[in-house]
């Protein structure tokens, strides 16, 4: 246990691994005070209205991340070069994920009895533009971690992340009496609102000034086409991964009662939050693998060493005692989201090679494998859950997901391996290779 601290201790000394494990303690953060916060939904709010909430957030997640989980991608690998074009290139990640989710979020509002009974409860004018606009704030929320990571200022992520948790929390029990029928939507969307304010006001006011003057002098920061090619390449396989995030359980939500779709939704949640280990590590490696492209290699190797060995014990506490922590929320959380629990679970494992791979080919700018591997994937998981749904009910989602990334982790394991050893093939020869005997 000594040696595993030991090498915690020195890898928070590489901008790398502070980075990783500063996203990585975000997760932990987020993920405790987001089961607090559905266990008290949970208690607070009637089945019905538990499944609505959840339902209702999913959605808003969906149009809100159209453009600006795309953006995630971009702003990690051009942000750490983008000199004094840094303001303007947030601002304007910032701008089209509002306009895109904006447009998304108002052609599923005019379309709303095709989406089934349980999003009925934004029809109107007032419900209406109250969900437009948290898929604008949401869009904006979601972009500013990024910035915060592309511009090596993590450790600020899991601090506004919890305010953000606990402030949400204590919304929820608030407006539990006063407002039985929304309270979990709007205890969630106020809280995004105002953390707007002073985040944005760190960024600019703050990280950004001091990130120009402390960063190395850029000759010729990434021009727009340059970031519009990459865009062009990562933005369809981005959309792909947004389809299984949060496309599959808004499917599953028009075809399941709201009670049902909100124990689905607590397991999806759970595990989803596993998953997200690896992906936050894989972004730190995406920012560090744009600054030092030559230490590719040895940087995902040691990122792939790390990741595992904090999410196989996670894995295995979330797939033995599944049933005891579903049934925190209620027994019948335990007996319809054991499966899935464990299912998605042990997805995480070949989704860490495969979101490790992903990373390194956005540190090369490979934004054609990049798009073949996540449209792939995405196409995988849809068939097999569409498919295995008539048997297996909510279900499905874990098969799917299960048996379609450990196909995709087999197909790309011969090019991952490839660069664990030389890194970036446009590296000069040298380098790569004394990178690659480190």
């Amino acid at each position: 246990m000594s040696r595993v601290w030991g090498r915690i201790l020195r890898d928070l000394r590489n901008p790398l691994f502070r980075q990783g494990y500063a996203l990585m303690a975000n997760t932990v953060v987020t993920g405790v005070l987001g089961m607090g916060y559905w266990l008290l939904a949970a208690h607070f709010y009637s089945p019905e209205e538990f499944g609505r909430g959840q339902a209702v957030i999913t959605a808003m997640r969906l149009f809100a991340s159209l453009t600006a989980l795309g953006f995630v991608g971009a702003l990690a690998r051009f942000l750490p070069v983008a000199g004094r074009r840094t303001p303007e290139l947030i601002l304007r990640g910032y701008g089209l994920a509002a306009a895109t989710g904006g447009v998304a979020a108002l052609g599923f509002l005019l379309t709303l009895p095709m989406w089934g009974k349980t999003y009925s409860v934004l029809a109107g004018f007032g419900p209406g533009l109250f969900f437009l606009a948290s898929v604008v704030v949401w869009a904006v929320f979601t972009l500013q971690d990024v910035v915060l990571t592309g511009l090596r200022r993590a450790p600020f992520v899991p601090l506004n992340n919890l305010v953000f948790g606990l402030v949400k929390m204590g919304l929820l029990v608030a407006l539990a009496g006063a407002l039985p029928s929304g309270g979990v939507f709007t205890s969630w969307v106020i809280p995004t609102a105002l953390a707007l304010i002073p985040v944005n006001w760190l960024i600019f006011g703050v990280v950004v000034p001091r990130h120009l003057k402390r960063a190395t002098p850029v000759e010729d920061p990434p021009r727009l086409r340059e970031i519009g090619r990459f865009l062009a390449g990562d933005f369809p396989g981005t959309l792909s991964i947004l389809a299984i995030v949060y496309l599959v359980p808004v499917v599953i939500a028009t075809q399941v009662g709201e009670a049902t779709f909100g124990r689905f939704s607590m397991a999806h949640t759970l595990a989803s939050m596993i998953e997200l280990l690896a992906m936050n590590m894989a972004v730190s490696l995406t920012v560090e693998g744009s600054m030092d492209r030559a230490k590719l290699a040895e940087n995902c190797r040691r990122a792939l060493r790390r990741a595992f060995m904090i999410v196989i014990p996670i894995i295995a506490v979330a797939f033995l005692g599944a049933p005891l922590i579903l049934r925190i929320f209620g027994s019948q959380f335990a007996e319809e989201g054991t499966t899935l629990l464990r299912l998605m679970s042990l997805a995480v494992l070949p989704r860490v090679l495969i979101e490790v791979y992903l990373s390194a080919l956005r540190a090369q700018s490979r934004a054609r494998m990049l798009a073949t591997v996540q449209i792939g994937l995405a196409a995988l998981v849809l068939v097999s859950t569409v498919t295995l749904f008539p048997y297996a009910g909510v279900n499905a989602v874990g098969y799917g997901l299960l048996f379609s990334e450990l196909l995709m982790a087999l197909l790309i394991f011969g090019n991952l391996r490839k660069i664990l050893r030389f890194g970036d093939s446009s590296a000069p020869l040298v380098t790569r290779e004394s990178s690659g005997a480190s």
